[in-house]
């Protein structure tokens, strides 16, 4: 098998800071350093605790894309917790079924800068995940338009496969969707409804938003080979739940693209809103030629989020459509946003509470 020239993963610390023994060397005070220490000692105690209890180390492997010469692999290596052999919960699961509290999701540890290997076809790749055990790496690899397989092979654990959606050269158009209050009803901004919905409810008990599975069915079928990108501040623990979420109220099938929770190589907390402005930036390199349908709401920051990138690459975007909160909806949200003038924008925006609303303005600009 041939060999991949390997890109460093966006969201890895580079080998040489992977090292404990490094810490020293990353930017910040004493303090800062104390606090990696401090996180690292804590995830130790996490992984002998799961040990002690039977969690297995575990590859998760998330929906990928890229282009015919790269693409973008991601998963994630966790212990965790498996169902116990022939009982309903492992039933569930093989079945899709699962109706899992969210705080479940945290349960799993992440396993850090553990060896994975990567194969596509008959290229083969070997990164290390991240500190939050996360897998974010490019792979070189001459693929044709369509869907790919990627087996993900985590030191000690089973190979996973994860797809690769592969977008021919000249497919011009793409769509790029937030979650929290645009498909999915969150009111993820407020602190308490935010823990609420994340750790206890039920995920069969969040509500899809009217309308939107609908708009972007829509939307695929007019575009049917439209990448979609969920792009979202919610974190990797999430994912399966996600996932689940879309599949069972029928949105397309999409990479989601997630952050981490927690301290980074520079900061105290990932911020979200550079979160969703890297990833678009990075969408607009990978994919040059693309215009994007960015969709959002007015209850966080999508509007800022996507005029700052409209302002920066108006070729790039095809329209912007916002999702307008409910009054009670704003409230839970911590308020919203008022409907901005857009009047010099070069790029066309549309505000309707519902996806019926959105579509009937998306089909006056052509593109549904």
């Amino acid at each position: 098998m041939d060999t991949a020239p390997q890109k460093t993963p966006r969201n890895a610390a580079h080998p040489i800071r992977q090292n404990r023994e490094s810490l020293n060397g990353l930017s910040g005070n004493q303090v800062f350093r104390l606090a990696h220490r401090l996180s690292d000692a804590f995830n130790d105690v996490r992984i002998k605790v799961a040990k002690r209890w039977n969690f297995v180390p575990q590859t998760i492997a998330y929906q990928g894309y890229g282009s015919t010469s790269l693409v973008r692999v991601l998963g994630r290596v966790l212990l965790t917790q498996k169902p116990t052999p022939g009982s309903k919960a492992e039933n569930e699961a093989m079945n899709g079924n699962q109706n899992v509290r969210g705080w479940r999701a945290f349960t799993g540890v992440p396993l850090q800068f553990t060896d994975v290997e990567i194969t596509i076809g008959d290229v083969v790749a070997h990164v290390q995940a991240d500190r939050g055990g996360l897998i974010d790496t490019e792979v070189e690899v001459q693929l044709s338009p369509g869907w790919h397989t990627a087996i993900l092979r985590a030191e000690g654990t089973e190979p996973v496969e994860a797809r690769i959606r592969v977008i021919a050269p000249d497919v011009k158009f793409g769509i790029v969707s937030d979650i929290d209050d645009t498909v999915m009803v969150t009111a993820l901004p407020r602190p308490f409804l935010a823990l609420w919905n994340t750790f206890v409810l039920s995920e069969r008990a969040r509500m899809a938003t009217p309308g939107m599975a609908v708009l972007m069915d829509r939307l695929t079928i007019e575009h049917p080979d439209a990448p979609v990108i969920y792009l979202s501040t919610g974190p990797w623990n999430a994912a399966p739940t996600l996932a689940r979420f879309l599949n069972r109220n029928m949105y397309p099938s999409g990479a989601l693209l997630l952050t981490d929770w927690g301290l980074t190589q520079d900061r105290w907390f990932r911020s979200g809103q550079d979160h969703k402005h890297r990833n678009l930036e990075r969408l607009s390199k990978e994919f040059p030629d693309m215009q994007w349908l960015l969709i959002g709401d007015n209850g966080q920051h999508d509007e800022a989020i996507y005029s700052g990138f409209a302002s920066e690459n108006p070729e790039k975007v095809a329209a912007i459509a916002i999702r307008q909160l409910s009054v009670s909806e704003s409230v839970f949200a911590g308020g919203h946003s008022e409907d901005g003038d857009h009047t010099t924008s070069r790029v066309p925006w549309i505000y309707s509470p519902d996806g019926a609303g959105m579509a009937k303005q998306l089909a006056t600009l052509d593109l549904l």
